[in-house]
Order: C-alpha cells, then structure tokens, then sequence
C-alpha cells in the first residue's frame, strides 16, 4: 500500500462523516439539576478503569472532572505515558483524541464525547492536497531536501504523510526544536497545517527572513507559487491558521495598550506575525499559564488565546489584572461542542457496558503516525 492510499483512510470515525450524529435519544439536558451529581457518580464508578484528559481551552464544567489538565502536548505525553486505565475520555478535539489512540496501547480504548468536536485549522489540509504539494515538489526536484513538520493540529492522515517522510509532528511548546532537527537534516521545510506558527518560528526563533517563507495555496495552480519561489524557500507554509487565534490584530494591542496602563500582551504563537512580533511575551498555552501564575501580583495582563482559559486564569489568579485581548467574545466552537451532558452520556454509556464514540485510527495510517509523534516525543 502507497501514501497515498494511507492518506485516503484515516479514521475509522471520521468527524466530517459523523457530525450532527445524536445521541440516541439519551443525552442529558444541560438544565438536568442532577448533571453534577450523575458526573460524580459515574466517574466514581468508572474508577481506574478509565483516565479523563482536559484540554485548557474545555468549560470548566468539564475541566472540572480532567484527571490531567493540558495543552496538546502534555495531553500526548499523558497517553503515551499510561497504560493502566482501559478506558481514555479525551475531553479536546478529534485530532487529539486520535493521536491519543495513537500512542495508547492496542488494549485501551479512547472516546470523544462529542465526535462532532473537530478543528478548523486540521480541516484546511486534506490528504489529498497534501499529496498534491507533494508531488510538485517531486516535480521540481526538492522533495528530497524537504522534511515536513507537522502541527499536532493536524489529521492522522497528515501525520502518517508525515512520518512517512521522515518528518516529525510539533507542538506550539516544541515547534523551534522540530524545526532545527529538521534543518539539520535537509535544506527546506514543508510546515503543516498553520502558516502563523510556522512563521514565527522560522523568523522569531531560528531568526530566518520573512522572504525564506513562502505561503502554499492549495486552491491555486502550484500553490500560486513560482518554480523559483518553492526552490529558493527555506520554509514553505501551508495556507492554514486558527479561527481564534487568528482573530487578534494589532488594533487590539494598540487598543487595550492606550486603555490600561502597564499592561503586558500575552499572545499564543498561533497568532498572526505582526501581533506576536509586538507582543511583550510570546508563548504555547503551558507557557501562557506559567508565565501568569508566575508573575508578581498587581501585574497586568491582556492574554491572546482561547477565551476559556483566559476566563480561568482570571479567576484562578485574582492579586492580577486579566483581560481578553480582543473586544469581541470568542471561544473555540469546536472544542465547546464537548460540554457536561455529552461527558456524562459518554461516562454513563460506558458504566452500563456501552462504549460510545470510540476514536480508532485504522492501523496503516497508526503505524506512519507513531512514527512522527514518537519523534516528536523524543525530542529535546
């Protein structure tokens, strides 16, 4: 079997074949005053058997019940690490879930609560435009001094892409480190799925030159790029980007700088270059939080990223000032689609002997993706 028959099968449970799938019927009302107490008692029940994992950006009426809190690479090396509870309710998106059934062991059994939680930016690289990239870069002769690296925020098909050519998946915690280990291998850089990321830290951390990037266009002719642009690149970014991340420009620094005095901007590496180039501190949601537990109190801080955790780390450190960087209300719609009733009906389904919403990535594509994730894990 070629890549590009392991590019075609990912999931067994696909999200953009599954979305709108009801619960059957079951699914607690959100208005259940019971809700809390159902969650309690079926986590209880459930015990050791089963690991709940919590992504920062998740209400906190689901946080609430996360055995481990984390962004998408301490949620990995979580999976990874665990290999007691038969069960893992991964409480993120279907991208991570997957990378969790990944690395967990044959025995051990991952479920989404809500199979329509999927993500934006893995959507704007399909395997088949990925594939395409490819073989223009086969055609022109570079391919061979080209290592893909690959966002976590990314398909098991695109990480099986990836494995497969001796590429390796990053995070937003790790992206710097994946990069250099690439250069140290080949010349060139395909960076998937989100351009932002993959230019900041080409420019910010390796310290390139916006002119080695250039952005690949999968809806145009050769990625609306000329033979000698795709050659003479360092790195080549895939159109991809956040639909929250995305949303911060540089009026709202100006904006929120000219409203609260002393106040420092804290942006995710997601972001679009001119903001996290005039940010006061750039950083993965880990580093997000640790950079504000740690401050001193009566510190101000306008945060760029998921509204969720913004709310929490507000809550959460009350001696310092924190506000949302944007204006608008924004929250990941996505990872909000996993809210208390869908966990409960997951958790209850599985005490009664019913596994629900299984994430089982088929095997061919497992085998190429390991490989990528793994080497991520292994890096420094």
């Amino acid at each position: 079997m070629g890549i590009s028959d392991l590019l075609l099968l990912g999931s067994e449970q696909d999200p953009n074949s599954e979305r709108g799938v009801s619960c059957d019927g079951t699914l607690p009302a959100a208005s259940d005053p019971q809700l809390v107490a159902r969650a309690i008692a079926a986590r209880s029940s459930l015990g050791d058997r089963a690991m709940v994992l919590g992504h920062h950006y998740q209400r906190d009426e689901v946080i609430n019940f996360a055995d481990i809190r984390g962004d998408s690479f301490k949620l990995a090396q979580a999976a990874a690490d665990n290999n007691r509870a038969e069960f893992i309710f991964f409480c993120g998106v279907h991208f991570m879930a997957e990378s969790a059934d990944i690395l967990t062991s044959p025995n051990q059994t991952v479920i989404l609560p809500d199979l329509a939680a999927g993500c934006s930016m893995a959507d704007m690289a399909t395997a088949s435009q990925v594939q395409d990239c490819w073989q223009v870069l086969e055609k022109l002769g570079v391919a061979k001094q080209t290592i893909p690296i690959t966002y976590m925020n990314s398909s098991a098909a695109i990480k099986a892409f990836t494995g497969k050519n001796n590429g390796a998946v990053c995070t937003s915690s790790n992206a710097a480190r994946a990069m250099k280990w690439a250069f140290e291998k080949a010349d060139k850089i395909l960076f998937l799925p989100d351009q932002h990321l993959g230019r900041n830290t080409a420019v910010l951390s390796l310290g390139l030159s916006l002119s080695d990037c250039v952005v690949f266009n999968p809806w145009k002719t050769n990625g609306g790029l000329t033979d000698d642009q795709i050659k003479n690149a360092k790195v080549i970014l895939w159109r991809g980007h956040c639909s929250v991340h995305g949303r911060f420009s540089m009026q709202n620094i100006n904006d929120i700088r000219a409203k609260l005095s002393g106040v420092k901007v804290l942006v995710h590496p997601e972001c679009q270059h001119e903001v996290v180039s005039n940010a006061d501190v750039v950083g993965s949601t880990e580093m997000i939080i640790k950079t504000v537990e740690q401050s001193p109190a009566g510190s101000k801080w306008a945060i760029g990223t998921e509204l969720n955790l913004v709310q929490r780390l507000a809550k959460e450190n009350l001696d310092k000032q924190i506000v949302f960087l944007d204006k608008t209300v924004c929250y990941c719609s996505t990872m909000n689609r996993i809210d208390l009733p869908h966990l409960v009906w997951a958790m209850e389904s599985l005490v009664s002997g019913q596994v629900v919403n299984q994430i089982k990535v088929k095997t061919e594509v497992a085998t190429y993706a390991k490989v990528a994730l793994e080497r991520m894990l292994a890096l420094p």
